[in-house]
């Protein structure tokens, strides 16, 4: 079971950080009235004692102490790891902007840092750039099924990377799992009933109020629109503004609030669609250029689709290295995220395996200066969140059927998504404190919604069905590729998201913006606009993110 991760393993983040948090107040635009009040907290606000991360850092870190259950606020605590990067313009800094990079799984104290130069200028100067590692992950206390690394990586090579292919390695797959679901269950049992997407929204609360905001001002993107949208109906009076940037549809990740899942959380959400329809238009546009700009390119869009599917019945029979057939549909979509470099290198990858040649994999980002730059990340944090939170099908073997179905009108795309989910069928452990709604309460202020035409891992549909779904949103369109628009840029919507980030100024109704760069392109000045300005943009990394 993959999660994702908008920095998959390759991770991708950008955050916001805290500073002056004794008594940093929120300075807002015309737009954007700090509202009051209501009731006062049962829990303290956590106490951040900030210092530099490392020598010489210019990130400070923290710990956060909160309880395991809100229910029980004098017993046990957890630690929360946090990071933030102080507003470059001290004098006219508005406040804290806290950032999920997605998962769930994402480490915020790694994928801030890496990708914090991604962020908006006028945003770095008027924010303090804040991120954390959510409960149960990374550098907080952590889920952790394993008594040493030497195991956790016997176990996950024990098994087909990506998805199973045949009978004998969908019976390795699902007793690995059943396998994980054991050491987990023996490992961390209370730890695994609170680890859930309302619990983390409430300690993003405390982390607001602990570095004196009176309001929250966030980016989610990824899971973290869904953090996001569980924040926002929980304490609908604390909303600021909020951008959250490719969207899961809350009802569908819910299965609307009923534990009779009938079919895999990803494949209600629409993953397997979506991908299918990415990969699609990475062959067309290939097909439609030279090998100069994608190496893959035969010719023309038929061609190509045809040499993609020829290549992917040879590697069935003859893998290349480690590059066997699921292997190859694994690295393809989560290569799908960021297109500049990564749908170039995944055309060079694809080229290498049709010329039997084993591809140089996709380099690492660099090391941020934090303490643990490289926390334990094993699947099973991911899914602690996403099994206790989501339903889904509780028969491992129900899969094969999933799979099918999916794969007869989504090709390689249903056969990979249905299976992303599927460790979920033997999870042993459903959260104490489930949000399942309703997703309609009125919030203090508007939220920005932004979604992506072809996104590999969360559909367009899906952010249609979260702008409509919360009581005040509004839709900006991104017209283009990869998974969010944080991570493949957009002037137009960077400005948009500003604007909104800074005074409140939403797009007008119907805006819809281009990236600034199209796949396979040579580089454009400007993102292009329906109607409307635009938005952010983050670097790149490697890694493992669905969702």
């Amino acid at each position: 079971m993959r999660i994702s991760r908008p920095s998959r393993s390759r991770r991708r983040g950008a955050a916001a950080v805290v500073a002056l948090v004794t008594c940093s107040t929120v300075v807002t635009g015309q737009h954007l009235a700090v509202a009051g009040g209501g009731p006062a907290p049962s829990v303290p606000a956590p106490t951040l004692d900030w210092s530099p991360c490392v020598q010489g850092s210019p990130y400070d870190c923290a710990t956060a102490k909160v309880p395991l259950d809100y229910d029980d606020p004098g017993g046990r605590t957890i630690e929360l790891a946090v990071v933030r990067r102080k507003a470059t313009d001290p004098g006219r800094r508005i406040g804290s902007l806290f950032f999920n990079p997605g998962g769930p799984g994402g480490p915020g104290t790694v994928q801030m840092p890496q990708n914090y130069e991604a962020f908006p200028r006028e945003v770095r100067e008027r924010f303090d750039i804040v991120s954390w590692d959510p409960r149960g992950i990374g550098n907080s206390t952590a889920v952790n099924c394993f008594g040493s690394p030497e195991a956790a990586a016997e176990w996950a090579g024990g098994h087909a990377v990506g998805f199973p292919v045949g009978a004998k390695e969908r019976a390795t797959w699902i007793e690995a799992y059943r396998d994980l679901s054991r050491r987990c269950e023996r490992r961390n049992p209370e730890l695994l009933r609170h680890v859930s997407t309302a619990d983390t929204a409430r300690d993003l609360d405390g982390l607001r109020r602990a570095v004196g905001d009176a309001q929250l001002t966030y980016l989610g993107i990824s899971y973290g629109t869904y953090l996001g949208a569980t924040y926002a109906n929980l304490y609908p009076d604390k909303v600021r503004a909020l951008v959250l940037d490719s969207d899961w549809d809350p009802q569908a990740w819910t299965n609307r609030g009923s534990d009779d899942a009938r079919l895999p959380s990803f494949l209600r959400l629409g993953s397997d669609r979506s991908a299918a329809a990415t990969i699609d238009k990475f062959l067309e546009l290939c097909g439609s250029t030279t090998t100069a700009r994608c190496a893959f390119s035969a010719g023309s869009p038929k061609a190509t689709r045809d040499k993609f599917d020829r290549l992917l019945r040879r590697l069935r029979d003859e893998p290349v290295g480690p590059y066997t057939y699921s292997a190859t549909v694994d690295d393809m979509v989560n290569s799908l995220y960021i297109v500049h470099p990564g749908w170039t290198l995944l055309a060079g990858r694809l080229q290498d395996l049709w010329q039997g040649r084993t591809p140089e994999p996709p380099p690492l980002p660099p090391a941020p200066p934090v303490p643990n730059p490289n926390p334990y990340a094993g699947e099973e944090q991911g899914a602690a969140v996403l099994c206790a939170d989501s339903p889904n099908p509780r028969d491992p073997e129900a899969y094969h059927s999933f799979e099918e179905e999916s794969a007869a009108r989504n090709g390689v795309a249903g056969r990979f998504w249905t299976w992303a989910s599927s460790g979920c069928a033997t999870w042993p452990a459903v959260a104490a404190h489930r949000y399942r709604g309703p997703w309609n309460k009125p919030t203090a202020h508007p939220i920005l919604v932004v979604g992506t035409r072809y996104d590999p891992s969360t559909p367009y549909t899906a952010a249609q069905a979260m702008a409509s779904e919360l009581a005040d949103a509004r839709l900006l369109t991104n017209d283009g590729y990869g998974h969010t628009a944080l991570l493949n840029p957009s002037s137009c919507v960077q400005d948009h998201e500003i604007r909104y980030l800074i005074d409140g100024t939403l797009p007008p109704v119907g805006t819809t913006c281009r990236q600034d760069t199209p796949p396979f392109a040579a580089p454009e000045p400007n993102g292009g606009i329906a109607t409307g300005g635009g938005w952010l943009a983050l670097a790149s990394a490697t890694g493992r993110d669905r969702a």
